[in-house]
C-alpha cells in the first residue's frame, strides 16, 4: 500500500524558513517521481516541485525559484522542501504526492491534461505571517 505522510509544516514569518518532509512507503522509493503541491484557500491545487531519483528530473514552479529546493535521502524514503524566504502568498496546505511514474516531466502532462496524481499524503499547513 503506498503511503506518503507529510510532517513539518508550521506558522512562520516573512523572510522566514521552513523544511518539510514526506516519508513515503509501500513503493520502490527509487524508481519514481514525488512532487509537492500546494492549495491555498479558494485557490486550485498548484504543482510547486518534484524529484525523481529515477532520471534525475526536478521541477520548481517559477513562484518558488531560487527560494524553495527539493532533495530527497533515498535510504531514509524521504523527500524534503527547503523553504526559504517564506512570503505570505506561500501560506497553503502542502500535499506530497506520486503517481508512480519515472520522471518529473509527468508534471507537464498532468497539468495539460488535468490528469490527477493517484496516491497523496494528508497534507500539512504552512502558514506565514506577514
Amino acid at each position: 500500500e503506498v503511503q506518503l505522510v507529510e510532517s513539518g509544516g508550521g506558522l512562520v514569518q516573512a523572510g522566514g524558513s521552513l523544511r518539510l518532509s514526506c516519508a513515503a512507503s509501500g513503493f520502490t522509493f527509487d524508481d519514481y517521481g514525488i512532487a509537492w503541491f500546494r492549495q491555498a484557500p479558494g485557490k486550485e491545487r498548484e504543482a510547486v516541485s518534484c524529484i525523481s531519483s529515477s532520471d534525475g528530473s526536478t521541477y520548481y514552479a517559477d513562484s518558488v525559484k531560487g527560494r524553495f529546493t527539493i532533495s530527497s535521502d533515498n535510504a531514509k524514503n524521504t523527500v524534503y522542501l527547503q523553504m526559504n524566504s517564506l512570503k505570505p502568498e506561500d501560506t497553503a496546505v502542502y500535499y506530497c504526492a506520486t503517481d508512480l511514474r519515472p520522471s518529473c516531466q509527468y508534471i507537464y502532462y498532468s497539468k495539460r491534461f488535468n490528469s490527477p496524481w493517484s496516491y497523496w499524503g494528508q497534507g500539512t499547513q504552512v502558514t506565514v505571517s506577514s
